[in-house]
């Protein structure tokens, strides 16, 4: 369990942003032998062997052929996301501040708690688009600028006495990144395009364009009396990312196709051609069949056989806060893989496929737990439903329960994450 966690803290940190954490994920899974399809080509699969592919580099899908049967095996798949909430960096985001400072112009991406990102060392990731021979294919580069080259200082209290009887922050104002002072040694002009190219090794006139999101530089880690708790960024989701992906590729699986898929723009409504608001896995569910020589009419049949553990995180009862909890659904860390449930179908979870994931449970002996949210509050959603709208195959929302969701560092149990693995190898193997 502590080897699981300690790996995955370590996927974590290597994949600050979407194109990282694909990049990162396709290397391992090249390593243990999945053969990389473009999407461009024709697919000519195997049975007993494993592939992969990707769209728009921040989103994945990975899979094996188990056998020739899928119209009556169907198909296991994890889908979960590869984004989290921060800081994109805008064009032309150089800002000159009081004659003499450095400052970047920046947007927020999904819902952040703003506070967190205060006074942290922060480092940038991402990707650049360089000049190519073919204006339609620009040369991209994925990149990571690993050093705290900025920070969101914070307005002293002698400045602002009520910033602890709280406090409104302007994304636009109050949490720009201060990079440095305006010298010699650092002008105001194409500090960002200087910065890439040097990382990159490349004339800053082959840039063309980047997406650079901000991160918190200092790497995750153990925590509590037992170091029983993990401290990170971006374990929504990329913890229930990696463990599918582990799974995946742990599992012996004998029947059907097992498939993950980590799916992009979650935390921003996920309608992008890479998110679960698109065609992009039905459309490689069908690809699959055709390329296996199924007809359309074997294609829906395999659809009906199949299953979906839509993974995302849960909300743990807060220690000082409990009364946010529902009254009798209140999942605590270290007591297992959570089960979400919305009667208005935030979550995808019903009667049938909840009864499946249990089942699923008691096979591997993990304890589960269930949530909903207070009838009195508005709660998140997942890519669950989402992708129902795009598939119609039963899906259950499921997830490790976790406190400080949409923090730059969040807090979850290792045991969590370790059983919630198991019960994913376990989902492909029965």
């Amino acid at each position: 369990m502590k080897k699981f966690a300690e790996n995955m803290l370590d996927f974590i940190y290597e994949s600050p942003t979407q194109f990282n954490a694909v990049e990162v994920s396709a290397e391992t899974l090249e390593k243990n032998g999945f053969e990389k399809l473009n999407p461009k080509e024709n697919w000519k699969l195997e049975v007993g062997k494993k592939y992969y592919t990707t769209k728009n580099s921040s989103a994945l899908v990975a899979f094996k052929v188990n056998s020739d049967e899928v119209e009556k095996e169907g198909f296991r798949i994890i889908g979960s996301h590869t984004d989290s909430p921060g800081f994109r960096i805008k064009p032309n985001a150089e800002m000159e501040s009081c004659g003499a400072y450095l400052k970047l112009n920046t947007e927020g991406y999904g819902g952040m708690i703003l506070s967190t990102w205060l006074d942290r060392p922060l480092a940038m990731a991402g990707r650049v688009f360089l000049r190519g021979e073919n204006p339609f294919k620009p040369v991209e580069k994925i990149v990571n600028i690993n050093k705290p080259v900025c920070i969101i200082p914070n307005l002293a209290i002698h400045m602002n006495r009520s910033i602890n009887d709280g406090y409104k922050y302007n994304k636009q104002t109050d949490m720009l990144p201060l990079v440095g002072l305006i010298n010699e040694q650092l002008e105001k002009d194409n500090y960002m395009v200087k910065l890439l190219a040097s990382e990159l090794n490349v004339e800053i006139e082959e840039i063309i364009d980047f997406d650079i999101f901000l991160y918190e530089y200092e790497k995750g880690c153990f925590t509590g009396a037992n170091e029983e708790f993990i401290s990170t960024g971006r374990l929504d989701n990329l913890s229930m990312y990696y463990s599918s992906v582990e799974a995946l590729l742990d599992s012996d699986s004998k029947s059907g196709i097992s498939i993950a898929v980590g799916f992009d723009n979650e935390e921003v409504g996920s309608s992008t051609k890479q998110g679960a608001d698109s065609n992009m896995l039905l459309n490689i569910l069908e690809r699959i069949c055709i390329s296996l020589g199924k007809d359309r009419q074997q294609f829906f049949e395999a659809i009906e056989n199949s299953f979906i553990i839509s993974s995302d995180l849960a909300h743990a009862v807060h220690p000082n806060v409990n009364s946010m909890a529902d009254p009798t659904n209140r999942p605590i860390m270290g007591k297992g893989p959570v089960i979400k449930v919305h009667a208005g179908q935030a979550y995808t979870s019903d009667g049938y496929s909840i009864s499946v994931y249990k089942e699923i449970c008691r096979a591997c002996g993990v304890e589960y737990q269930e949530f909903v949210n207070k009838s009195d509050q508005r709660g998140g959603s997942t890519i669950g439903p989402i992708s129902s709208t795009h598939i119609d195959i039963p899906s259950v929302d499921i997830g490790a329960p976790i406190l400080s969701m949409h923090s730059i560092r969040e807090l979850g149990c290792s045991e969590d994450f370790y059983n919630t693995y198991k019960t994913f190898v376990k989902f492909y193997e029965i």
